[in-house]
């Protein structure tokens, strides 16, 4: 069964399974508004060769608006090679940031969103993850009983953190942990970075918005990763506590398990 396109997913869970190109893959994603907030920017989306999560900002639907339409935007990534994978999801985050900023406000401030998630893509024959972030919603490899937070933060802690003035707990409870230094839209630096690596079976790919890492350390993720096998066990269960941890923020999971990797095959034209 081929993955097909999940649509923009907020305020419910969605599961399933599929292959891309060869590459068998079970998933689960994981919506929640939380606790305090009236509205979910938050937004999930799996379509062939992809999982991604985009957290909106802006107020009331605009947040909504704008991680929507980075999320659709790219759905439509050219898949191929490394390259040519990347080029595509440049040239639709260019498309997707203009979009963001024709959308109205209310207020002074401008619609923005983060966006995260992993595509697969072809490496000299080899699947390889492509994994893109801007903002501070983040993408982990949790593999081997190790959890690895493969993308960055964009964000002013971060930079304390890289200068040696915060460690990682400090910042996850700082008070300026919700200033981000990039986006789409909101008028800001919108450059997205990029992280490849080998596809393994065994590989749990997690991607959330700051709602869970907001709530939770990376070692209360890894345990309860480590304790759910099936991915809907372990997005509900990362939902679920992170909402008994305070639920401040929407909080949304997107899991993708491989289960299957093909044989070395022809490398495409790039």
């Amino acid at each position: 069964m081929s993955m097909e396109t999940t649509g923009a997913v907020r305020n419910e869970t969605r599961s399933g399974t599929g292959e891309f190109g060869q590459v068998a893959i079970a998933w689960a994603l994981v919506s929640d508004v939380g606790l305090l907030r009236e509205t979910n920017e938050d937004a999930a989306l799996v379509a062939p060769g992809m999982i991604l999560v985009a957290d909106g900002m802006g107020g009331h639907d605009c947040g909504e608006l704008a991680s929507e339409a980075a999320l659709m935007a790219l759905s439509g990534t050219a898949i191929s090679g490394i390259n040519r994978t990347r080029d595509s999801v440049v040239e639709l985050l260019n498309e997707a940031q203009q979009q963001i900023e024709r959308i109205d406000t209310e207020s002074a401030r401008h619609a923005g969103t983060t966006i995260t998630g992993a595509l697969l893509a072809d490496n000299d024959g080899v699947p390889h993850w492509l994994v893109l972030n801007i903002g501070d919603s983040r993408t982990y490899r949790f593999a081997a009983g190790r959890l690895e937070q493969v993308t960055v933060d964009h964000s002013q802690v971060q930079e304390l953190v890289d200068a040696g003035y915060l460690t990682a707990e400090q910042a996850r409870v700082d008070p300026r942990r919700n200033v981000i230094t990039r986006a789409l839209g909101a008028g800001m630096e919108q450059e997205a970075d990029f992280f490849t690596f080998p596809v393994a079976i065994g590989d749990r790919i997690l991607v959330c918005s700051d709602g869970l890492t907001g709530e939770l350390a990376d070692l209360v993720i890894a345990e309860i990763l480590a304790e759910c096998a099936d991915p809907t066990q372990a997005a509900t269960t990362l939902v679920a506590a992170a909402l008994e941890s305070g639920g401040r923020d929407n909080v949304t999971v997107a899991i993708a398990d491989v289960t299957a990797v093909p044989e070395l095959v022809e490398p495409p034209v790039r």
